[in-house]
């Protein structure tokens, strides 16, 4: 046991500078013979004390240290010539004899002594060297340890009363320690936890301060305690783990966020806290501080990074939403995270199969951000395919098989959006092809505007297209200064560039552009940008040659299909899919034998989807087969005549194409293809007519010179007096109103291909001399007239009217892109097919609203077609408004963007110019067959709300005064007559009164509206007559009163789609007359259970409609009444609830929207009664002027009231029962007016959701 000489007890006197610890009494020492020391200065040892070597024993060691303790624990700091003295002592104290002594009594001996010197030196540290003073420290922090450890017990109450003042008491004071209290928990926290038993409920005290500050500094604290990777804390101590957990929610951003950067560290050190910090993490994704929302993805993905099993799918949850955070520094790193997953365990598979599957999902989320309008987002969608998907930097055959086996396993909107991302890529090559064609044309005024226009549309493919429109001014100018770099540039967008020479190219470009004084070169980078994005990294020759080898292996058995994650089948459709897209972008790479022949095998599969693709390759990429392989033509022509002849549809469409876009001799080809079609046609085994039917039209469209004659007697002869105008079959009286297509009649297939038939031979002409598409329009508006029963003969089902409805309207929407075509269609038969945009049918409507969205936005048709979509207001279905909303913004978009860059364009303004839209949309809506009543305030707001759907997209923006504009095109209208019936009173009528509640709407939207217009507009001659000299119309067609409901008023609780069979003319139609006594054959009921009425009455008196359950797509739906009005909003396969459906009246920029259907919380269909294709409960319309009531299951009234009713024509109106597939959604079914009662309820009912 080591005894140490009894020491002197010294007084804490008051440490001021240059004070430490003294002695009672000073000593003097005199000079003892110096011992000269192994550097050669000279050791003075105290008196009585012989010199300290390893030359004697541990014991005589040990009793002269005695001796030099208490001589440097007498010193003080005052004595200077001791100081000097002892200075070579206290140097030789810390050589390593005595710091790694292997006897314990020794090292803590020397540590006395040390600790010693360090008081008598300071501030001056006696010793210099880095290396000795880390020593020394240590040596010290370990008999501090071990002093601690020893004596827990004892002096733990010690620490907890010092904490205790410091702390919870606040007194500073104490010791100079207090300024480091936090460390010093530390420390004693990694020496023994049990040392601070006591103190830690003080923390929690702490944690609850009100000083921001204070919080942080504890947060900081507790995040090392409870992070470090053997503290078992948490477990120990629950409270302070929760109030821990609560900083998480903090006030103060700096602790939220420090809270944030600690889950990383406790997720890697603590995987069994995850649980806990998830819903804190979750509730922190969403804070309203970027930098905190940042710093969670950081944490979730570091961890993950580390290891995938740290992180569970709710974390990784976490990080998918924020893919599409408001800021793009978060989406950025999500991104960026996310993708680094990807290629750690999918692509590298560093942690098995498992791992893999875990974040498979992550290509499918990343792809399917280049769906957002950023072109921040696409670019880095770019960025992480070529280095993370299928990373470019790997040899072509690893890198195409990455690709192949992404391709098959990616979902179809992420396929779609991976082909228009090349196809973006390809735009944008000819794009700086055209340009670089430009530069090589002779310098005049129209080259330098083309130049300025290529110049725009390629900086709006960049980041910061602002900036970056002067950057791609400067590259242009370098580019015409410098030969060289035009070489190289054009060499990298040649179709023939391979991915090692692109890589050269852009190496050398950079090189050239690059400039050395300058580190950050923003120019530059902006030119790599442009350059990664047209650059060629991972399709070429050798690529397409290795995808076409890894297909092969596929169909022969012998690839790694099943080992990665896909089938055979689907590895061979994905891939030749996948070549059918690089064929679009990347032709030239295609040519070759080997390639071509792989193509033919395809050909000759039973996979009709891989056929079809084939051939399409085959068309996009054979333009050379004639000439250089004429072993690969002769196989060939055979094997698309048989496709074309008896193929599916697809599959001859393409094989007529593909034999007039490669072969010379294409007119003898396609002549031994029509002959033998057009003889052998017979309607009465239609599953045999409908390819013959496909080849024809599309033969007669491609080559019109040769056999437009012949197509004419095949047209009046078999199409239309044969097929069309017979109905051979019964159709199923199923009630549907829509069908799967497998379950769609081969006859209706048949006509609905006659059809299109009749459509392409006369695209293919151009020209009406014959007047072929007179009749021709005359015969698919009758078939929009009769709602698609054409003989009405009553044998043809529901759904298949709906069918060939759609294939009537779209028809009418395909021969109005051809201007020869255009201007021949009369207002009636335009009114007509807008019409279907109102269809009873959800799909007809869907699919008719996505085909003229497509035409509107390549400018194929003409600008009031644009006008349809104001009818899309009435849709009781609130994704078919969404929807319509975004096609014309998108289109709005298109058009102003195309003006600006096209100079022309402004000799066009009157197809081009948004606004001129209005005018249509007037006409369009005077003649709603809905619109009977020009002073009915019901109608009327119809009319207002289909008004404002347009105008709301149009006046977001007052370009060019352009809220003048349009204010002013509605007052001249009413200069002028409805030219479609100039002498009809009541025409002009409503036509005057539409323009007044236009100007109602333009007036109380903008302030604008009432400067001057910029131009006077020009209103078409085909809806106006020209103003008559001297007229003057300033009369007000709608009063003050109903001018203030319309503003102001209610928003009306009615069916806004409840008209069937409105009187609308159509040339050569005599009057449908519909009758209900053969249309009762089937009642579908959606066996709706309605909630106990009792239970619910309290709620049912706020409600201000009748509710009425019916099937979307039923033919005669039981109508299911609930005790009182309600209305509905759709909850897409769940039950409503009231939360769900509650909408506020103003919540979607003034459009209406239906209030909670009270007392329906607990409607839902039977699921064995359920239809994929006709779900739904609605509302039933009360029945309008002029529309035929549905007939009721036992309802001999309802029949009786129909025989009154006078004969009715038009189109078919969606009822407000419309819903989508799968959702449930009421329209705004009206009230009847005479339950005045409910108002005042409805409208606080209404308060409260406006407050929501």
């Amino acid at each position: 046991m080591l005894h140490l000489p009894e020491l002197h007890e010294r007084p804490v006197e008051d440490c001021g500078e240059g004070k430490f610890i003294t002695s009672s009494a000073r000593m003097d020492f005199p000079a003892t013979q110096p011992k000269p020391a192994a550097d050669g200065k000279v050791i003075y040892y105290p008196p009585g004390v012989k010199e300290i070597t390893d030359k004697i024993t541990n014991d005589e060691v040990v009793k002269r240290l005695k001796m030099v303790v208490k001589t440097f624990m007498d010193m003080d700091q005052d004595s200077e010539d001791e100081k000097q003295q002892y200075l070579p002592l206290a140097l030789h104290l810390a050589s390593e004899f005595f710091l790694r002594n292997p006897n314990k009594d020794v090292r803590l001996l020397v540590a006395c002594c040390l600790a010693d010197i360090f008081r008598i030196y300071a501030p001056e540290a006696p010793y210099t060297s880095h290396d000795k003073l880390k020593n020394l420290n240590k040596q010290a922090f370990d008999l501090a340890k071990v002093l601690l450890k020893r004596t827990v017990q004892t002096i733990e109450p010690c620490i907890a009363n010092f904490f205790n003042q410091v702390l919870v008491l606040g007194k500073s004071s104490v010791s100079d320690l207090s300024e480091h209290v936090f460390d010093l928990i530390q420390e004693l926290f990694a020496i023994d936890p049990h040392l601070l038993l006591s103190v830690m409920p003080q923390l929690e005290f702490k944690l609850k301060s009100n000083d921001g500050e204070e919080r942080l500094a504890v947060v900081r604290l507790l995040a090392k305690l409870f992070g470090s990777k053997d503290s078992d804390l948490a477990t120990q101590n629950r409270p302070l783990w929760q109030c821990f957990l609560g900083r998480f929610n903090d006030i103060h951003v700096p602790v939220r966020l420090e809270s944030v950067k600690f889950a990383s560290h406790c997720l890697m050190n603590h995987p069994d806290l995850a649980k806990d910090l998830t819903e804190y993490l979750k509730v922190r994704s969403h804070d309203p501080e970027e930098a905190i929302r940042h710093d969670v993805i950081v944490t979730i993905i570091t961890a993950g990074k580390r290891d995938l099993s740290l992180v569970n799918d709710q974390l990784l949850g976490f990080v998918r939403e924020r893919t599409l955070d408001k800021r793009w520094r978060v989406r950025k790193e999500a991104m960026m995270g996310l993708a680094q997953l990807y290629k750690k365990y999918c692509l590298h598979a560093e942690a098995g199969k498992d791992a893999a599957e875990k974040v498979s999902w992550i290509k499918d989320k990343l792809l399917h951000i280049y769906y957002q309008n950023s072109i921040d987002d696409k670019l880095l969608v770019e960025k992480i395919f070529a280095q993370y998907l299928v990373p470019h930097n790997l040899e072509t055959e690893e890198r195409m098989k990455c690709l192949y086996y992404l391709y098959a396993s990616l979902d179809p909107n992420a396929v779609k959006a991976l082909n228009e991302m090349w196809k973006c890529q390809n735009m944008l090559r000819s794009h700086v092809r055209e340009l670089l064609d430009l530069h090589k044309q002779p310098t005049s005024e129209a080259n330098s505007a083309a130049m300025f226009g290529k110049l725009m549309t390629i900086a709006k493919n960049l980041p910061d297209p602002g900036k970056a429109q002067d950057f791609v001014k400067k590259f242009n100018q370098v580019l015409g200064d410098d030969e060289k770099l035009r070489s190289q540039l054009e060499l990298l967008i040649s179709p023939t560039c391979s991915c090692k020479q692109a890589d050269v190219c852009v190496r050398e470009i950079a090189r050239k552009l690059a400039n050395p004084k300058q580190p950050t070169n923003p120019f530059l980078e902006m030119v790599k940008f442009l350059l990664e994005r047209i650059a060629p990294v991972h399709i070429d020759s050798e690529a397409i040659s290795a995808l076409v080898k890894l297909m092969n292996k596929s169909i022969e058995g012998t690839a790694d299909d099943e080992e990665e994650g896909v089938s055979p089948d689907t590895a061979i459709r994905a891939g030749l899919e996948l070549l059918k897209v690089l064929s679009f972008t990347h032709p030239t790479s295609f040519h070759s034998a080997e390639t071509y022949e792989s193509l033919l095998q395809c050909l000759r599969m039973e996979d009709d989807k891989v056929a079809e693709a084939a051939i399409q390759i085959f068309r996009n990429t054979g333009h050379k087969i004639e000439t250089d392989l004429p072993q690969i033509r002769s196989t060939l022509i055979p094997i698309l005549h048989q496709k074309a002849k008896r193929g599916t549809p697809h599959q001859a469409k393409q094989a007529v194409h593909c034999i007039h876009a490669i072969f010379s001799n294409k007119e003898v080809q396609l002549a031994q293809i029509f002959e033998p079609l057009s003889r052998s046609l017979n309607a009465d085994v239609p599953e045999q007519l409908i390819t013959p039917l496909v080849s024809l039209g599309h033969i007669s469209m491609l080559a019109p010179d040769q056999f437009a004659s012949p197509m004419k007697s095949v047209v009046a002869n078999f199409i239309v007096k044969d097929l069309l105008m017979n109905d051979r079959s019964t159709g199923e009286k199923n009630g549907k109103l829509w069908s799967p297509d497998e379950e769609v009649s081969p006859e209706v297939l048949a006509k609905v291909q006659a059809i299109k038939l009749l459509v392409r031979w006369l695209l293919g002409m151009k020209n009406n001399q014959s007047k072929s598409a007179n009749s021709t329009l005359r015969l698919l508006s009758a078939m929009l007239v009769s709602e698609g029963d054409l003989t009405e003969q009553k044998r043809i089902s529901k759904s298949d009217m709906s069918r060939l409805r759609l294939a009537a309207g779209s028809a009418i929407m395909k021969l109005a892109q051809e201007p020869c075509y255009h201007e021949i269609i009369t207002p009636e038969q335009f009114q007509l097919c807008a019409l279907v945009i109102n269809d009873e049918c959800y799909q007809v409507r869907q699919i008719f609203a996505q085909k003229l969205h497509k035409a509107l936005v390549k400018l194929l048709l003409p600008l009031e077609y644009m006008a349809i979509f104001a009818l899309c207001a009435k849709d009781p279905v609130k994704e078919r408004r969404a929807h319509a909303r975004q096609c014309l913004l998108k289109n709005i978009s298109i058009r102003r963007e195309y003006i600006k860059q096209n100079p022309m364009a402004n000799e066009k303004l009157l197809s081009l110019l948004p606004e001129y839209v209005v005018p249509y949309m007037i006409h369009l809506l005077a003649h709603d067959p809905d619109f009977t009543k020009p002073q009915d305030v019901d109608q009327l707001r119809d009319v207002k709300e289909c008004l404002w759907f347009m105008l709301e997209v149009l006046m977001t923006k007052n370009e060019n005064n352009s809220h003048a504009f349009m204010k002013k095109m509605a007052e001249n209208i009413k200069l002028t007559r409805d030219a479609q019936s100039p002498d009809e009173p009541k025409a002009n009528e409503k036509l005057y009164t539409v323009c007044d509640v236009a100007l109602c709407v333009i007036n109380s939207k903008s302030a604008l509206c009432n400067a001057d217009s910029p131009k006077d507009p020009v209103l078409p001659t085909k809806f106006f007559t020209q103003p008559e000299k001297d007229f003057c119309n300033d009369r007000n067609y709608i009063s003050e009163e109903t001018r203030v409901l319309l503003l102001t008023g209610k928003p009306k609780p009615t069916a806004v789609l409840g008209t069937v069979n409105k009187p609308l003319s159509a040339t050569g139609r005599r009057p449908y007359i519909r009758t209900t006594g053969s249309e009762t054959g089937s009642n579908i009921s959606v066996n709706s259970e309605l909630s106990s009425s009792a239970g619910n009455r309290s709620r049912e008196q706020s409600s201000d409609i009748s509710e009425t359950g019916v099937s979307e797509n039923d033919e005669n739906p039981v109508r299911i009444i609930s005790v009182t009005p309600a209305k509905t909003e759709p909850v897409k396969n769940k039950e409503i609830n009231s939360d769900q459906a509650t909408q506020g009246n103003s919540t979607e920029r003034g459009k209406k929207r239906t209030a909670t259907a009270s007392g329906t919380e607990n409607i839902h269909q039977k699921p064995e009664e359920k239809n994929v294709d006709e779900t739904g409960p609605s509302l039933a319309a009360k029945t309008r002027r002029g529309r035929p009531p549905k007939p009721e299951p036992q309802g001999t009234t309802a029949k009786n009231e129909e025989t009154n009713k006078p004969p009715v024509r038009g189109r078919k109106r969606a009822a407000v029962s419309q819903e989508s597939p799968g959702s449930l959604e009421a329209g705004n079914a009206k009230a009847p007016k005479q339950q005045d009662t409910a108002k005042k309820p409805a409208a606080a009912q209404r308060q409260i959701d406006l407050q929501r």
